[in-house]
C-alpha cells in the first residue's frame, strides 16, 4: 500500500483529463473508457486550479471538480457559491483521507475567493457533515395515477387563454435561460445554470454514449409571454389485453407562476397512451397534488435531502437573507479547524432585513456550522434540532425564536443536479 504522504493530491493539467475522466467514471460505476468525443465535450467543464486528482504511481485513483455558482437565498438575494461536484475516490485507494485533502484544499480557495458557501448534491448522506455540509433542501417526486386523478380526458388545453406548445432543443436553449432567471430569482435554493447546462440538457452537447431526446413543451399565457416549460421522456408499454400502460417521466418542469404550472401538469396528464406521470425532482410542498380533483392519484415515490451546504462565512450568509419577523439572536457556531467558528449577534428588522456582527454576549443557541446550514435557507426547524440534541438552548424559548426568525412560509428547492 502506498503510504498518504506519496499520493500526489493536486488541480490536473489538461493532459491529464483522460485519465482523470477515466478514475471519475469508475468512481460512478461507469464504463471506463470515452470516446474521445466525449472526453472532448466534458472538456467543456474544465477550469485551470478547480479540477483536482490524486495520483498515485502516475494514476488517478480520486476526482475532485468545483465551479462558480450563485444560490438564490430567501428574499431573492444570490450569493457566490462554490459548487462541488465530480468527487470520487476509486475503491481501493479509501480510508487514505484522499477526500479530506481534496475537500481542504478546495474550501481553503473558495474562502480566499471570496464564496459565501460551498454546495453539493450528496449520492450518500453520512459522507459530507464531517466536512461542514448540512442537508438544506428536499426533493420529492410523486408519480401520478392518470385514470384515478380526475380530470377531464376530453379537454387538456389551459382554462386561463394560455396555450401549450411542443417545441424543439433549439427554442429550449433561446426561452429557457431567460425563463429559468425568472424562477430562480424567486426560488431560495435554486441555483444558476450557464449556457452549457442549456447545451447538455437538450443534447448539443453529449457527455455520455446514449442521448434519449425528451419531448419539450412551453406554456404561454393569454398576453403570449413564456411562463412555463418541461422535458420529458415516455416508455411504450402494453398490457396483456393491448391496452396502454405507458408512463412519461419529467426530466424537468419549470414555471413562474401557478397557473403555468397547472397548465403543464395537466398536459403532461393528458398525453395519449400515458396511465402515469412521474413528477421528476420537485419541492416537497410542490403545488402539484393539489391541481389535481383527487389529490391522492399522486403518491409519494421518492422524498430526500437534495442540496447541501457549507456556510464559509456567516456574517455575509445571515446578511443575504431576510426574515420573517423582527428579534435578535446570538449564536454560537462551532466549526472544528473551519471558518466559520464564533459568536454573532443576528438582528432582524421588521421590515425583514438582517444584520449579523461578532459579539461576546452570551449565547442564546449554540449549534454546529452543519446545523448553522440546514436552518440557514429556512427548511428546517431549530425546535425539531433541539429536541435530538443538535441544537442546544442555552436560554429558554431561544429555538423557537429562531423558527420565527428562519423559517419561510414555502420550502427551499433546487431543481438542479450538479
Amino acid at each position: 500500500m502506498t503510504p498518504r504522504a506519496d499520493i500526489d493530491v493536486r488541480p490536473i493539467d489538461e493532459t491529464e483529463f483522460a485519465d482523470w475522466n477515466r478514475a471519475l467514471n469508475t468512481g460512478f460505476l461507469r464504463e471506463p473508457t470515452s470516446a474521445q468525443e466525449i472526453i472532448d465535450a466534458r472538456r467543456a467543464q474544465f477550469t485551470p486550479g478547480r479540477s483536482v486528482g490524486a495520483f498515485d504511481g502516475g494514476r488517478c485513483v480520486a476526482t475532485f471538480r468545483s465551479f462558480a455558482q450563485e444560490l438564490t437565498v430567501v428574499g431573492g438575494a444570490t450569493v457566490p457559491a462554490d459548487a462541488v461536484s465530480n468527487v470520487t475516490v476509486t475503491a481501493t485507494h479509501r480510508r487514505r483521507g484522499l477526500l479530506t485533502r481534496m475537500m481542504a484544499q478546495d474550501l481553503a480557495a473558495a474562502k480566499e475567493r471570496g464564496d459565501v458557501v460551498a454546495t453539493l448534491i450528496a449520492a450518500e448522506y453520512p459522507i459530507y457533515g464531517r466536512y461542514g455540509f448540512g442537508p438544506a433542501t428536499s426533493t420529492t417526486e410523486w408519480t401520478v395515477d392518470v385514470p384515478r386523478a380526475g380530470l377531464d380526458p376530453r379537454w387538456a388545453g389551459p382554462g386561463d387563454g394560455g396555450r401549450v406548445d411542443l417545441v424543439d432543443g433549439e427554442d429550449v436553449r433561446k426561452l429557457g435561460p431567460e425563463l429559468h432567471e425568472r424562477l430562480r430569482r424567486a426560488q431560495p435554493g435554486a441555483v444558476s445554470r450557464d449556457d452549457l447546462w442549456w447545451k447538455i440538457t437538450t443534447g448539443a452537447v453529449r457527455f455520455h454514449a446514449t442521448f434519449q431526446e425528451p419531448y419539450y413543451v412551453v406554456y404561454r399565457s393569454a398576453g403570449g409571454e413564456v411562463e412555463g416549460m418541461a422535458a420529458y421522456t415516455a416508455d411504450d408499454h402494453w398490457g396483456d389485453a393491448k391496452q396502454p400502460l405507458n408512463t412519461a417521466q419529467v426530466k424537468w418542469l419549470i414555471g413562474v407562476t401557478p397557473a403555468a404550472e397547472r397548465a403543464l401538469w395537466r398536459y403532461l396528464c393528458s398525453i395519449d397512451w400515458v396511465v402515469k406521470v412521474k413528477s421528476g425532482r420537485r419541492a416537497p410542498d410542490d403545488l402539484l397534488p393539489l391541481f389535481l380533483p383527487d389529490p391522492r392519484a399522486a403518491a409519494v415515490t421518492t422524498h430526500a435531502d437534495w442540496l447541501w451546504v457549507r456556510i464559509l462565512d456567516v456574517v455575509r450568509a445571515l446578511e443575504a437573507r431576510t426574515y420573517e419577523a423582527a428579534g435578535s439572536l446570538v449564536l454560537e457556531v462551532a466549526d472544528k479547524g473551519g471558518p466559520a467558528g464564533g459568536r454573532y449577534r443576528l438582528e432582524a428588522s421588521a421590515d425583514g432585513a438582517g444584520s449579523c456582527v461578532p459579539t461576546t454576549e452570551s449565547a442564546d443557541l449554540t449549534l454546529d456550522v452543519v446545523e448553522l446550514a440546514t436552518l440557514w435557507l429556512g427548511d428546517e426547524s431549530a425546535v425539531r434540532l433541539a429536541a435530538l440534541g443538535r441544537v442546544r438552548e442555552e436560554r429558554a424559548g431561544a429555538a423557537r425564536q429562531a423558527d420565527a426568525l428562519l423559517r419561510t412560509s414555502r420550502r427551499p428547492w433546487c431543481p438542479d443536479l450538479f
